[in-house]
């Protein structure tokens, strides 16, 4: 990997003294402090390699899924050697934790309640919003407008000026808190996939609407091509136990129907946000999922399932559908076959109600935040190796170093003729070393991805790397389905509270969303009517919700 990099205007920084605001930072562009210009003679700190070595230091929360070879580690890995030798940044572990049941949250407030030493660089996701809040606050943490608009590259602005909504999450008086980190569009949009033998097999169509659904998944159950009995069998394959708006597994597309979505602050016909799962269309979705409940169509247990728990059924070759992102046909539903060898799944559109709405949630294009603390010794750095990330891997042109992947032997192998190898071809096995690097995923700009998988769909031939992943390291149906779910682009509809917990929400919503959740499961599960719904709008509204949408909004007005 130790090849020459590219010549840029970073090239041209590293390299001579910054003698005008015009060369400052590597876009061209000036500190951002106000400062018209640097003193001339005064070398610019930023390098594309240092010597001697910088240190960044980091913490480690370990995703359960990631593997390791070749005796590596985390702390000790191809990423942490490739970051040594090729941009002179030593990382250093200050701690790493498996991250189950949230274990990195509760070690990162463990520390700073400690008042141990922080990391210089932290990502945390955009799931712990009060996590990001209070390091925010703990003023361990500083500033970083300045420092990206200094340092970061044409590419990297680039691409965060896809959706520059994704910097409001940690946006506090003005000031960038935060940089958030981006993820692909439509990531965990989703479709659904259906077992297309065994729709054949029952000469059915597809169904379009949730009354022609419903007659699917009665004959799944009831007539199963695969001679399942129909206590066996798991027509549509969901769960909430996490959260009604979800990832893998989801019902929320089951109240798009009706014309709302659950647990996600959604703009109303005022343009102001309401929050979805006290919206009257509610009662409709709450009403169908009790019908199927009673009829056998989702688990018995659905309460209690989270995302990959509805993920075994579909690998079991017990479930019919399952509503998950485009890029499942890879992982999980590519294991059906060792348990099914008849087993094809296909995907399609999301049904529709009566009158043709649907609504599924849409992806943020921030998955995370990276926080830069306030006293480390060398930030540049950070943009050094982030920079590289975003130039070089994120979506290079073709030839150029990372056209396969970014470690051989690793994420890509080639063959005796040069072809890139399918994952599972990997001599040692596949890993996913992007979960090894400083920010999760190294670099993504938001819209590469789906134009990659878009291109395959339409025949055209691999040249980029990103199409050469798509093909080597996703599902076959990875581009059709991609197809499929830009088909109805109209529908997807993102969360757009993205703002730090309200005052209200810090003291109200822990009890608010647990009478949410306590009378959605008793509504579909029969304990009590739909109407019973009313009372608890009610108790939600007086309970806190209306404070909380009040403040909500005046988050969101400060920032469209």
């Amino acid at each position: 990997m130790a090849r020459t990099w590219k010549s840029s205007s970073l090239a041209v920084l590293a390299l001579t003294m910054v003698i005008s605001a015009g060369l400052m930072g590597c876009s061209g562009k000036d500190s951002g402090d106000g400062s018209a210009s640097a003193p001339a003679n005064t070398e610019n700190v930023y390098k594309e390699k240092y010597d001697p070595e910088v240190t960044i230091s980091t913490a480690w929360g370990i995703d359960p899924t990631v593997t390791f070879k070749n005796g590596e580690t985390i702390e000790n890995s191809v990423a942490t050697k490739w970051a040594k030798e090729e941009l002179g940044i030593n990382i250093n572990s200050l701690w790493s934790v498996t991250d189950t049941n949230g274990a990195f949250a509760t070690k990162v407030r463990l520390s700073m309640s400690s008042r141990q030493n922080m990391p210089d660089i932290i990502t945390i996701g955009s799931n712990e919003s009060q996590l990001i809040q209070d390091l925010i606050e703990s003023g361990i943490y500083g500033e970083v407008g300045d420092l990206f608009d200094k340092y970061a590259s044409d590419t990297w602005k680039k691409a965060m000026e896809i959706d520059p909504t994704v910097w409001n999450s940690v946006t506090r008086d003005g000031k960038k808190m935060g940089i958030p980190v981006l993820d692909y569009a439509y990531n965990n949009d989703y479709i659904l996939w259906i077992r297309q033998d065994w729709l054949d097999a029952l000469n059915l169509k597809a169904p379009t609407t949730l009354d022609e659904l419903e007659q699917v998944m009665d004959a799944f159950k009831n007539n199963n091509p695969s001679g399942l009995a129909p206590n066996k069998v798991i027509p549509l394959s969901i769960g909430f136990k996490n959260s009604m708006n979800t990832w893998m597994g989801d019902p929320s597309w089951v109240f798009g129907a009706s014309g709302t979505l659950p647990q996600q602050w959604n703009v109303d016909e005022n343009g102001k946000l309401e929050y979805g799962s006290v919206q009257p269309e509610m009662k409709a979705g709450l009403e169908r999922l009790n019908n199927w409940f009673e009829k056998g169509y989702i688990p018995q247990e659905v309460a209690l399932w989270d995302e990959n728990k509805t993920a075994e059924p579909a690998v079991a070759g017990t479930a019919g559908i399952i509503p998950g992102p485009y890029w499942m046909s890879g992982w999980p539903l590519t294991d059906t076959v060792k348990n099914d060898p008849k087993a094809v799944w296909k995907p399609y559109a999301i049904p529709t109600g009566a009158d043709g709405t649907a609504m599924r949630h849409g992806t943020n294009y921030a998955s995370a935040v990276t926080l830069i603390k306030k006293d480390m010794e060398h930030p540049e750095a950070f943009f050094t190796y982030q920079n590289y990330m975003f130039d070089q891997f994120a979506d290079p042109a073709a030839g150029s170093k990372h056209d396969f992947g970014l470690f051989e032997g690793y994420d890509y192998e080639l063959d005796a003729n040069g072809n890139q190898k399918r994952y599972d071809e990997i001599e040692g096995g596949y890993v996913n070393v992007l979960r090894y690097l400083l920010v999760r995923d190294g670099a993504r700009i938001p819209d590469a991805q789906m134009k990659a998988l878009l291109s395959l769909a339409d025949g055209k031939e691999a040249t980029t790397r990103l199409e050469r992943e798509v093909q080597a390291n996703y599902g076959l149906e990875t581009p059709n389905a991609a197809k499929v779910l830009m088909s109805q682009e109209d529908i997807s509809f993102k969360d757009m509270f993205t703002g730090p917990p309200t005052e209200t929400m810090k003291s109200k919503l822990d009890y608010l969303n647990k009478i949410e959740n306590q009378t959605f499961n008793e509504i579909i599960y029969g304990n009590k009517p739909v109407d019973s719904f009313d009372t608890f709008v009610e108790t939600w509204k007086a309970g806190g919700g209306d404070k909380i949408t009040e403040e909500v909004n005046t988050w969101y007005d400060s920032v469209k």
